[in-house]
């Protein structure tokens, strides 16, 4: 049987749980490794001197940001862990609108084995992230949050497209993070018998 190397891209919208549940799943998967697409281009920004925080990014203007993308993809794609767990952002708002963390120049580096987006409830998104005061983000109505989860599920769509990568929705229900992280280990699992 021939072991492949897994490359598993998992995404969502700010405040579904994201990175609590790839960090458990990390920790779970003996021989993994958990790296953030958002803190390689911090590193990169931070070194440029271009931001002083992690919010700072998606502030800046977009081609800055494809600049950082670039080095981003690149460096991780040289990563030679057998399973490789990327937590990144399908889309970021940014002041010229929504822009794609996953565009064709990233995904084709990437070369993804999964795409796996996590969701909750648009109410649960509120509340998760009001309660997290260690980040500044956008306060966004009802709609706007529910416009964010639809269009998660159209960027999915999207880098599935263009990678070939099998995609999956995984729901992070408050209180059951614990199912979610085993769901997502189940997937490993299924992908390395």
């Amino acid at each position: 049987m021939i072991r492949i190397r897994l490359r598993v891209v998992v995404v969502g919208v700010p405040g579904v749980g994201k990175s609590t549940v790839v960090e458990a799943a990390a920790s779970a998967w003996k021989g993994s490794r958990l790296v953030t697409f958002g803190t390689v281009m911090l590193e990169e920004g931070l070194r440029l001197k271009w931001i002083r925080h992690r919010d700072q990014l998606r502030k800046m203007r977009v081609e800055e940001q494809k600049k950082l993308q670039r080095i981003a993809a690149r460096k991780i794609s040289a990563m030679k862990e057998s399973v490789l767990l990327v937590d990144t952002h399908l889309f970021i708002r940014t002041p010229e609108g929504f822009w794609p963390g996953l565009p064709s120049h990233v995904v084709t580096a990437l070369k993804p084995t999964h795409l796996i987006l996590i969701e909750a409830d648009s109410e649960v998104v509120l509340s998760r992230r009001t309660r997290d005061p260690t980040r500044y983000r956008d306060r966004l109505n009802r709609e706007e949050r529910e416009s964010e989860l639809l269009l998660a599920r159209s960027f999915l769509t999207t880098a599935s497209s263009i990678s070939g990568a099998p995609m999956m929705i995984l729901r992070n229900e408050e209180g059951r993070v614990e199912e979610t992280v085993q769901r997502l280990i189940d997937v490993l699992r299924e992908a390395r018998p």
